[in-house]
């Protein structure tokens, strides 16, 4: 990893990381983001009446118009607790810089078309102290899976602070060590942000994505193969920590490319699910 591997030194300045994927992923422009967040969550499965608010979230990272709803299906479970929850840790698969462990970002801020999400110098500090864990702005310089949560929690929270951790070939333990630290009260929301299954007919899509789902709803994290999803690591981890400590995982929703934007032929999973 590149940089510091201890706190990160006082600066004049702060270091804002822009967003890389707008326009692409999800649009550029506030009102057209807005727009689709609107039409996201109006698609998305909604909480019924006494839903519990979760610890954490499982959520699905392509473009909007493939699994905006799907996300939105689990971000929807949050809102009872915009005001309440105030910080974010959110883990994801660092698809285009190879990182050993989990790499955080030494920015001050995250900014999206929707503003700029303050980084949490504290939780960074003390995860830089686990096994693992690193400085490396290349893992997070590029990556979608984390940019793409931040406009959802801008929409359902009010003020919250960030620590994105960018996941590479870490250990299940290794992860679930820097959960077992950050995990707090009620003001903290744990996110894990992964795909299902890549390139599949629909068919075989349903088949293997069901498997995967029901393995994430038994918090059976040597269930889950490195090809059944994509944020794998984290998500084992995220499991790991479930079953030690009792959480149930509830299924939220679970679609793929094919039922929102895409063709049957070469499809991708995605899948919400709630951590309480």
């Amino acid at each position: 990893m590149t940089g510091a591997t201890g706190p990160i030194a006082g600066r004049t300045s702060q270091r804002v990381r822009p967003p890389a994927v707008a326009g692409t992923f999800y649009p550029g422009s506030a009102d057209a983001l807005r727009a689709a967040l609107r039409r996201a969550f109006a698609d998305a499965v909604h909480p019924g009446e006494g839903d519990r608010v979760p610890e954490a979230l499982i959520v699905p990272h392509a473009g909007y118009v493939y699994s905006g709803p799907v996300a939105a299906s689990a971000y929807a479970r949050i809102i009872p607790a915009r005001s309440t929850i105030r910080r974010v840790v959110l883990l994801g698969p660092s698809h285009r810089s190879a990182v050993r462990g989990l790499a955080v970002s030494s920015a001050d801020a995250f900014s999206t078309p929707l503003g700029v999400v303050p980084i949490d110098a504290a939780y960074r500090n003390a995860v830089l102290a686990l096994p693992g864990v690193g400085v490396d702005d290349r893992a997070h310089a590029d990556e979608h899976s984390l940019e793409v949560q931040l406009p959802f929690l801008q929409t359902v929270l009010d003020e919250f602070t960030l620590l994105p951790l960018s996941v590479g070939d870490a250990t299940v333990d290794e992860v679930a060590a820097v959960l077992e630290a950050l995990w707090g009260g009620p003001e903290t929301l744990v996110v894990v942000s992964t795909d299902l299954s890549h390139y599949h007919h629909y068919d075989d899509a349903l088949r293997l994505d069901a498997r995967t789902a029901a393995a994430v709803v038994a918090r059976e994290p040597g269930a889950v193969d490195d090809r059944d999803a994509c944020g794998a690591y984290p998500l084992r981890g995220l499991l790991q920590v479930a079953s030690e400590h009792g959480l149930t995982v509830e299924q939220l929703d679970l679609r793929n490319s094919g039922d929102t934007a895409g063709d049957h032929h070469r499809v991708v999973g995605y899948g919400a699910f709630a951590v309480c």
